[in-house]
Order: C-alpha cells, then structure tokens, then sequence
C-alpha cells in the first residue's frame, strides 16, 4: 500500500461539463443559479472526501447564450453560502488579476478562509478575451506577458495584505480597555508599476494565513508564475505522455525557484463517463455526443483558433495555416493543446467539435468504475500527476456515481483517505505549511501528518 495518497477536486459546472447536459430529461435547465443545486454537490463530494471543490469564473457573458446555461453565480458569494453547509472540503473561488484590485479581493479571500475555518483557495487567472477587457473600460485585452506581470505583482500585494495582521494583533483585554495592538499591524504601503496600496487590510490574518494558491495557465508565462506562487495547478492534458513531460517540467521550475517541488500539486482534469460495461458507458458518451448542436460548436472553436466566421467546414480538417502559438494573446496553452490534438488524431471539424464537447480540452474517459480507477492509478503512479480536477460529464448523476463507484475503488488500493481525519485546513490536507508573516519573526508550524 502507497503512502502517497491522491489530491482529488470536484470541479462543478452548473448541468455538467458536457456541453449538451442540459439537454437530457434529467437535467433542471435553471440549475446553474439554484442553490440547493451546489449544496448538494458539495455534499457529494465531501461524501467522497474529495479535497477540494472548485468554480470557475470570468467577468464576460461567454458567446451565445442559446448554447447551453449561460452565467453563474458569483463564485466567492456562492462559496461563502457552501461554507456553512459543508464541514471538511476546501471551497476553491476563480478570481481574476486583470480585473480586480488587490485590496478587495485579498478581503474577500480571508473571509471566506475565515467563515469557513480554514478552507479557502484561490484560482488565479489573469483573463483572456478582449470581451471581459470591454466590460472594464479597455478596448482590447492586456497582452498576454503583460497580464502575467501584473498578476504576480497582485499576488506579492495580496500577500503582503494578508500578512498586515500579526496573529496575535487582538489582545481582548477588557480590563485595560485595550482590544488590540497597534505596533503589530503593517500597513504595505506599496507602490509599484500596476498598484499603490498603503493601508492594512480591514481583516484580521486568516487561519491559514493565505488561502490555497491554486493555477491554471500551461504557456510559457503560466509556467513561469505557477513555480513561483502556485501550490496547486489545474491543467488539461490529452496523453499521459504530455501530462509525464508537464508534471517533470514544472517541478523542475519550481524547484529551480527555490521551493519544495512536494509544495505544488499538479491537477489535471478528467471527463468520467461511467457505465456497468465498457459498451454501456460509450453508450453513455455517444448520446450526448448526439445533444451537441454542431453550429454552436463551430462558433466556438472559430473563437478559440481567432478564424473568421464561416472559415470551417465541419467534415474538413483544421486550416493548414494557422498561427503559431506566439501569436496568440488569449488562451495561448488551451490553443495549443485543440490544435495538436485535431493534427495528431486527424479530427474532422465535426469530430474535434464532438471531443472538445465533454471537456473544451480536458482528458474524456468513458467506462466501467474500474477502467477509469486504473487510468486514474495509471496517471498517478507514473509520474503524470499528484491527483485529479474531477469534472463530471452530468450533474449531479455523474458525480454521485463517480463517489459510489469509482472513489471505493480507489480507496482499496490506498490511494485516497477513507475519511478526513485531523487536517481540518486546506493547506493542512496538501501538506502545506502555514506562511509565516513576512512582517514578523514568527515561524510556520509544520502540516499535521
């Protein structure tokens, strides 16, 4: 039996990460902004003890909303309402650099790690799209170096918010009227290229000091800021081969960083699709493959390769001639990875469409509980990955399955803990210290293990 046990992530998406889940009888269509809807998710997934869920977000109404289920709730508001109906798992908000200011978001972020005793993380991203850049006042996007430059120097604010309080700032004394001690709050008075905070934070330091680092960016820039403040990493990953290359890359960055390569986690994510029989479960795959509206699809994937309306053909091939990826400022590494996979497999138009449609990019597996437990195993033991974004085809059936058939599996082996045990932070269960204060002597007290 391996001590090396398994990170595991819900990553909930309204219906399902198919893009045609809304489409079956079983689907409520008004899901994607119920709130009985997601308390019952996070229930399942701590029912599976997973570590982690995780929302996605952008400030931009993504396309056409005749698609499938467009917007979502806010996802720290949202998280804060999961809080208080979840006892155990980590509850992981996407929030953009591009898009907010340092101050407010580095406040939020400690209430929530606050209200919920410790289990907050943040997905970084720095929000790709000149759409989101016009809702904030911008003609066009920020050019992809660019937005990596202001993120890390948001990142070295937030930290240095989250720090303004010493842990022992209040002193609750009633007897000398003094409730706290002033000497031992810091104001960052920072003045830098993208922001001028001088004021500590309206928030005292929060239990886990800083909330769960999390990334999702696989370019060269992604990379880069991922050795440097990641401690959790989101990544699609067609092959295990690319996911090997990946995993060695990055821990090699971060230990040339000067961090403990064990201190980032890497994450990719997985489309399960179950069934009783392998044939049952393609079965599974093949009728919603048949929900999926080939015009939306080709709309999208026009977007994402930055061609012309009307440049595909769904029973052609990709354009020979597309750009190379250095000269995309959007999505550069999620660019990559469609227009290999469509080279390497030789996908028609229709039959990328039908692959993107589980998981825009992620690794789709469909079979029997076993099948998937083995890929899962596979990944894991080889090098390819420190556990799994689970991101179920069908909500909340795919989820549930996936607790009841597949998580059993997985503990059997001693891969995944049968309960939560006495690590009740989020960082506690990645094996993470605590960050000390920058401002203070004060050392870390080590994970529990």
């Amino acid at each position: 039996m391996t001590t090396r046990q398994l990170h595991l992530n819900a990553f909930l998406m309204s219906t399902g990460h198919h893009e045609a889940s809304w489409r079956l009888p079983e689907s409520d269509p008004y899901a994607h902004v119920e709130l009985d809807h997601y308390i019952r998710l996070a229930r399942i997934a701590e029912r599976g003890t997973f570590d982690s869920l995780f929302l996605a977000d952008s400030p931009q109404l993504w396309g056409n909303i005749a698609q499938r289920p467009a917007g979502a709730l806010e996802p720290l508001t949202l998280l804060t309402a999961l809080a208080t109906a979840t006892t155990y798992i980590g509850l992981i908000a996407t929030a953009s650099t591009s898009y907010n200011s340092p101050y407010n978001l580095a406040r939020k972020f400690a209430s929530l790690d606050i209200i919920s005793g410790g289990r907050a993380g943040w997905n970084i991203v720095t929000t790709a799209g000149a759409e989101a850049a016009r809702n904030f006042g911008l003609d066009a996007e920020p050019a992809h170096a660019e937005r990596y430059a202001r993120a890390a120097e948001f990142l070295d604010v937030a930290g240095k918010l989250w720090d303004s309080w010493e842990d022992d700032a209040i002193v609750a004394d009633k007897a000398a009227g003094v409730w706290g001690d002033d000497s031992k709050v810091h104001p960052p008075r920072h003045k830098g290229k993208y922001f001028s905070v001088e004021g500590g934070l309206n928030v005292p330091r929060a239990p886990q000091g800083y909330p769960l680092l999390v990334q999702a960016g696989s370019s060269e820039d992604g990379k880069g800021f991922a050795a440097r403040y990641a401690e959790a990493v989101f990544t699609a990953q067609q092959t295990i081969e690319d996911a090997q290359a990946f995993y060695a890359d990055l821990k090699s960055r971060t230990a040339a960083a000067g961090r403990d390569p064990d201190h980032i986690k890497v994450l990719p994510g997985i489309v399960p699709v179950l069934g009783g029989t392998e044939a049952g479960a393609l079965a599974a795959e093949q009728v919603l493959e048949d929900h999926i509206v080939y015009a939306h699809g080709v709309e999208r994937l026009e977007g994402l390769l930055q061609l012309p309306a009307g440049t595909l053909e769904l029973d052609g091939l990709l354009p020979t001639d597309l750009p190379p990826e250095s000269a995309i400022e959007g999505a550069k590494s999620r660019y990559t990875l469609v227009v290999e996979l469509a080279r390497r497999e030789r996908l028609t138009v229709r039959q990328l469409i039908g692959r993107l449609g589980g998981g825009r990019g992620h690794l789709t597996f469909a079979g029997t509980p076993e099948q998937v437990a083995d890929e899962i195993e596979t990944w894991f033991t080889r090098g390819a990955a420190d556990g799994f974004n689970i991101m179920p085809a069908v909500l909340p059936s795919g989820l549930d399955a996936f607790v009841d058939h597949v998580i059993p599996i997985l503990r059997a082996r001693g891969l995944l803990r049968t309960e939560y045990g006495p690590r009740r932070t989020l960082r506690e269960r990645y094996g993470l210290p605590r960050p000390a204060n920058q401002y203070t002597q004060y050392s870390a007290k080590p994970a529990l293990v």
